[in-house]
């Protein structure tokens, strides 16, 4: 297949058939599973999960690079392809009465909204497989003190366990990307590790408080909870976001809430 990678669409194609190899053993796909591919591209991966699993939708951007993708994969078993942004695309629509394994090669520039909107359809997922920048999967998997642990490391682990598998040089691409890649596993929970009442003012308050990393919780959080607030739950205000587990995000997001609620009762 001869197509010129497209830097607007963050298009850098697997080649290497080691490292593919090693990917199709990593998911190892069954007759019974409901994959889903984003961006195949050239069909690196695609071919070989089609032919191990007989079927296969995959969402393409490009719409070059599917008609070249249909006839390479014709033989291999069924191919539904949608071309169509993943950034907009309705996962669990495509579900059905099945839990969807996704799978894909994920351009750097879209990664992280990505990985948010497909936290949005958790509920369809059974897991999720993906190769990115080695620095994006070493945030998704951080612990709390360390440099890498910010909203990225807080929003996936509420939801997913996260399993960095393998790291893919950039030669293993075409054309090689500037910077090491990796090859990590989502598995969504089937019950939350923590208790939310609200996601939106979960969400809300992990993004403001490594909205300026260097800033104490007190200064950080000071337009959604005081420092009175925040010492009530047992957190030190002049503590740094990067130093909370999950469950000291939860805690505040639920003291965020009520104290939200109240206002919104008072007010009526």
């Amino acid at each position: 297949m001869s197509h010129r990678p497209r830097k607007r669409f963050g298009q850098n194609f697997l080649h290497d058939p080691v490292i593919i190899h090693k990917i199709i053993n990593a998911i190892r796909p069954k007759r019974s599973d409901a994959l889903l591919e984003v961006g195949p591209g050239q069909g690196a991966i695609t071919c070989p999960l089609l032919e191990a699993a007989g079927k296969l939708t995959v969402v393409e951007l490009d719409r070059d690079l599917i008609d070249p993708l249909q006839a390479r994969c014709s033989t291999l078993g069924e191919l539904t392809v949608h071309s169509a942004d993943a950034l907009t695309f309705d996962f669990c629509a495509v579900a059905g009465q099945q839990m969807l394994r996704v799978i894909g090669n994920l351009p750097y520039n879209i990664s992280t909204p990505l990985l948010f909107h497909l936290l949005d359809q958790h509920q369809c997922i059974q897991d999720m497989h993906f190769m990115l920048q080695k620095e994006v999967v070493e945030r998704m998997a951080a612990a709390p003190g360390c440099g890498q642990y910010g909203r990225l490391s807080v929003m996936l682990q509420q939801r997913c366990r996260v399993i960095p598998l393998f790291t893919i040089g950039s030669g293993a691409f075409k054309p090689p990307p500037k910077v090491e890649s990796a090859f990590v596993r989502l598995e969504p929970y089937s019950q939350p590790v923590v208790q939310v009442t609200n996601q939106a003012a979960f969400e809300a308050l992990v993004k403001q408080a490594f909205s300026q990393r260097r800033k104490t919780l007190r200064n950080a959080l000071r337009e959604l909870l005081d420092a009175e607030d925040i010492s009530r739950l047992g957190i030190d205000p002049a503590a740094r976001a990067e130093s909370l587990n999950i469950d000291d995000f939860a805690a505040l997001a639920n003291q965020l809430h009520e104290i939200r609620q109240l206002q919104e009762s008072g007010d009526q």
